[in-house]
């Protein structure tokens, strides 16, 4: 009896001792993944476009990059004639939460930041130098768990970078199309193929959940609609559209070409 009590008691030791070195583990794998904030300004006047331009690119990128915060992307939508409001769009990676729930607060605290950006800052109610922000915050995809500046080498008016927003009916279907990118492998098509793509996110705080989002980039137009073709010819894609459990897993798309500001990093 002795014998098979402390037999028992060290069978218990190992499990638990298994199980506490375990729960580490996947703490600082899932601590590996990147946070998104694609930051939105609408605005309705030249004066509004020039104001917040100045603010992003005389304080507000400055003061990111003071904290740690590097690769942040500034782009404007190519409009067309019916387009009524400009807008800029800033991506910004977080390597935490925690670091995106810090932000404004540290900022506050950067005298730089505030003497940078006091006109935009201490803007009149009357003169607002935007009409609305939107935010939405995203969680990087464990195939693709940290954001990518792409790699070209042509003229930045050349330039197509192309953001995806993929909606799903329910959020257990929204998980599947998560799962078609990671599991499916439809992230590595895209690597193979040459999308060059700057992040893809599971979004967790927007308006229009569930959702995920990626961005993608080409040196031009032509670049962009080959590899497009290239992908719809694949095997690979072939192979996953005729899976039933992949099918009817997106209910609407949108698609919004952009163009980098001079101040974007990429």
């Amino acid at each position: 009896k002795i014998v098979k009590s402390l037999f028992l008691v060290g069978l218990l030791f190992a499990i638990s001792s298994f199980v506490v070195k375990d729960q580490p583990v996947q703490k600082t794998k899932d601590q590996q993944r990147e946070f998104y904030q694609i930051k939105t300004y609408v605005l309705t006047s030249d004066e509004q476009v020039q104001a917040t331009d100045q603010f992003l690119k005389e304080a507000y990128l400055p003061g990111l990059k003071k904290l740690g915060i590097k690769n942040i992307g500034v782009f404007k939508p190519k409009q067309n004639e019916t387009d009524s409001l400009t807008k800029i769009i800033v991506i910004i990676p977080f390597k935490s939460i925690n670091q995106f729930l810090d932000l404004d607060e540290k900022l506050a605290q950067d005298n730089s930041y505030l003497k940078a950006g006091a006109a935009y800052l201490n803007s009149n109610y009357k003169q607002p130098p935007y009409l609305r922000i939107e935010s939405i915050l995203l969680k990087a995809f464990t195939d693709h768990p940290f954001l990518t500046t792409p790699l070209l080498d042509s003229p930045r008016a050349d330039r197509v970078y192309e953001l995806r927003s993929y909606e799903s009916a329910t959020e257990a279907i929204h998980v599947n199309k998560v799962n078609m990118f990671n599991d499916g492998g439809e992230v590595k098509l895209f690597n193979r193929l040459g999308f060059n793509a700057v992040f893809y996110g599971q979004v967790i705080s927007g308006a229009k959940m569930p959702n995920l989002m990626y961005m993608t980039t080409f040196s031009n137009q032509e670049s962009r609609d080959e590899r497009w073709k290239a992908f719809s010819a694949s095997p690979e894609w072939k192979e996953l559209i005729a899976m039933e459990k992949y099918k009817n897993n997106i209910s609407h798309m949108d698609i919004t070409f952009l163009y980098p500001t001079d101040y974007s990093d990429y």
